[in-house]
């Protein structure tokens, strides 16, 4: 995780741009990941750790009529938040984590189920789906940071939305 914040940071200052973050699930660690390196003034923007709908909502503009639509685990909520992070920031690109890092979920929403958003601007935002399965809280947690830090890294390389070819669906 470390390794892939720090090029994460490189490519980046590089490209010149500011990154934000919107978390569900994973509480901030994606945000955490990121400051934990030096120099990360330089590139991080900010983080929005949006646990509940509310917050959703209040800090991110998430529309509550999505969310009675589709619930918070959606790529439609995954893609308001990531929208929302670049809207209420100073950031050009800007992931979003939301899903269900368990115990629990149900039929329809499994445990390990995480909605991913990535908005940059000047470009349609994107989402993804990932199924990590009841692995334990702590790694859906981690693997939802690893696959976040991949979008971004993917976004920074070469300009396109597309998810890392090792996460593709």
């Amino acid at each position: 995780m470390t390794l892939s914040a720090e090029t994460l940071l490189q490519k980046a200052r590089a490209a010149r741009m500011m990154v934000a973050t919107a978390e569900s699930c994973t509480g901030g660690l994606l945000a955490g990941a990121i400051t934990e390196i030096p120099g990360s003034s330089e590139v991080f923007e900010r983080g929005f750790v949006t646990y509940s709908n509310a917050a959703k909502v209040e800090m991110l503009g998430v529309s509550e009529t999505t969310l009675t639509q589709h619930g918070a685990v959606s790529e439609p909520v995954a893609r308001e938040m990531a929208e929302g992070a670049l809207a209420w920031s100073a950031a050009d690109l800007a992931v979003s984590i939301t899903g269900i890092a368990g115990p629990g979920g149900s039929e329809s929403k499994p445990e390990g189920r995480v909605c991913f958003g990535l908005a940059r601007t000047g470009t349609q935002p994107q989402t993804w789906t990932r199924d990590f399965g009841a692995i334990g809280r702590a790694e859906v947690r981690r693997s939802s940071v690893d696959f976040a830090l991949a979008l971004l890294l993917e976004a920074l390389g070469d300009g396109a939305q597309t998810a890392p070819a090792s996460f593709r669906r």
